[in-house]
Order: structure tokens, then C-alpha cells, then sequence
């Protein structure tokens, strides 16, 4: 059923939004946003950010309730609706490509604990001075967005996205430090101890059993809790990790794709072209020209 619900995709016909090609937006009209009163996914992580007065959106069927000084990040494989805003809403929001997300999060090492930090909830609510950090973030990359003549626009860009999630970060760790303890549930920890162990084995282990039998459970229960506390099955993750990874060598290293198959553990270079071309939609060799 995933291909009948809307996808919005980044872009760039409206001129009260900056944008970067079809990767990156920024904007602060809250009519400018694409999301309709009926459950639509956006192509992108998205972060909205209430200065003033109040905003409602609901995402995967969970409604939120944004005041001043809070936040809410979004991920392209959830169901997003737009439900009511108030008439003093003040706010900005960040639309970030999957692809240009692989650009600032190059290894899955990088971005592993963003997905532990949001996991639990995705709305952030932050004290006066917190929030001033944060809104300088997005002042800074509207500034050099908007500037046409900025030579190096994306890479800087990518920069400071880069440093804002990594102050998202340690602002989600400082505000759940006192509750991770009692909050985490036995589901909670069976997810982290699996995503810890595919992060040190993924690029020779890719079947749901081996993390499995890691974790003294059945590949059946395992993939079930994974499922149930990130949205993703095991498998799934596994694959990202994969592909993520493969992207990243494709692009930015010199190996060859026998190589880089021998590298990730594929029995021989045809059968890890298959099973890029079937995530990708093309094979190893066109992604790299591309």
C-alpha cells in the first residue's frame, strides 16, 4: 500500500522558499510547506522548529503539539499530516534529500546515534537560551542558501547541517539523561545491543540469524522488536547499512566494485551488483558515473 500514499519531493518552484537543486529547502512561512490535510511522506528529513505560538502535525498516526522553543525531526519513511497551527506561529523548517543526508552522514558510524536519540520521542523541547542556539543554526544556513554568489553554497552547507545535528544531539542526551534509565524498556535494549552489533559486523554479516543467534533470540522475535521500536525490520537495517556503505565507496574511494564486493563480503562481483541494482535501480558501475 506504500506506493498509494502521496510523496512530496523537494521542489524548488516556490520563491519564498531557498533551496539547494532538489536536496536541500529552507523556509519559515508555514503556508509554504507542501503537506496537505491528508497523510502524505516527504522525501526528506524534516525539521520543524516553533519560535512562537503553536503548531499541530501528526506523524504516523502519534499527533504532536509544537509550542515556542521546541522541535520535531521527521524521516521520509513516516506518514506525515498537517493538522492545525495557531495565528501567531512563528517557525522554521529543513527539508534534507536522502541523498544529500548520505553526503553529511558519510558512515553509518556517524549517524547511528542520531537514530538512538530520537527513538523515543522525536519532539524536542528546549530552554530559552537552547533554543536562541539552535535558531542561529538556521539563520546562518538560510544566509548562505540564499546567497547565490556563495562559491561553495553546498559543501558549506552540508557543514553546518552537519554541526546542527550534532548539537541536536547532545541537546536530546543532556534533556533525556534523567528518564533513559527508567524509560527504557527491554525492547529499547534488545534494538540498541542490535544495532550496535550490525554496526561492528555488517560488512561480513548480512543474514538476520547471525544477529539473532548474537542476541540469544529467534530471527522471528528479533525482527518483530526491531520492527516495532524503530519502524524497520532487521533486515532492513541490515540492507542499509549495506548500501549505505557501498554508496559511500562507489563515490568516494578508488576501489573497484570486485573490490568493494570483496570488501562487503559478496560472494563474487555479479551477485553484489544484483543486490545493489534491486535497493539502487542501478547497477554499481552507473551509480558511479551518475
Amino acid at each position: 500500500m506504500d506506493h498509494i500514499i502521496p510523496r512530496i519531493d523537494i521542489n524548488p518552484i516556490n520563491d519564498k522558499i531557498d533551496y539547494i537543486g532538489n536536496d536541500f529547502a529552507i523556509f519559515d512561512d508555514v503556508n509554504s510547506i507542501p503537506l496537505n490535510n491528508y497523510p502524505s511522506r516527504v522525501n526528506g528529513t524534516v525539521i520543524a522548529f516553533c519560535l512562537n505560538g503553536n503548531f499541530n502535525i501528526e506523524v504516523n498516526l502519534k499527533n504532536y503539539f509544537l509550542e515556542k522553543n521546541s522541535f520535531i525531526i521527521t524521516f521520509p519513511d513516516q506518514i506525515l499530516q498537517r493538522m492545525a497551527l495557531s495565528e501567531d506561529f512563528v517557525g522554521h523548517f529543513m527539508v534534507i534529500s536522502t541523498n544529500f543526508m548520505e553526503e553529511i552522514f558519510q558512515t553509518s558510524r556517524d549517524f547511528l546515534p542520531f537514530l538512538f536519540a530520537i527513538k523515543k520521542d522525536q519532539k524536542v523541547t528546549l530552554n530559552t537560551q537552547e533554543s536562541e542556539d539552535i535558531n542561529r543554526y538556521f539563520e546562518m544556513i538560510r544566509g548562505k542558501v540564499k546567497n547565490s554568489k556563495e562559491g561553495f553554497k553546498r559543501e558549506i552547507t552540508r557543514g553546518l547541517i552537519f554541526a546542527l545535528f550534532y548539537d541536536i544531539f547532545n541537546l536530546i542526551d543532556q534533556h533525556s539523561e534523567k528518564n533513559e534509565i527508567s524509560n527504557k524498556t527491554r525492547k529499547d535494549s534488545i534494538y540498541e545491543k542490535f544495532m550496535l552489533e550490525v554496526l561492528k559486523n555488517y560488512k561480513k554479516e548480512r543474514s538476520v540469524s547471525f544477529y539473532a543467534d548474537k542476541l540469544c533470540l529467534t530471527a522471528k522475535h528479533l525482527s518483530s522488536v526491531v520492527k516495532e521500536v524503530s519502524g524497520k525490520t532487521a533486515g532492513e537495517w541490515i540492507d542499509n547499512f549495506v548500501i549505505l556503505e557501498a554508496r559511500a565507496l562507489l563515490k568516494s574511494s578508488d576501489m573497484s566494485i570486485q573490490q568493494i564486493a570483496e570488501y562487503l563480503n559478496f560472494a563474487n562481483q555479479s551477485f553484489f551488483g544484483k543486490y545493489f541494482k534491486h535497493y539502487i535501480g542501478m547497477s554499481p558501475k552507473t551509480y558511479r558515473k551518475s
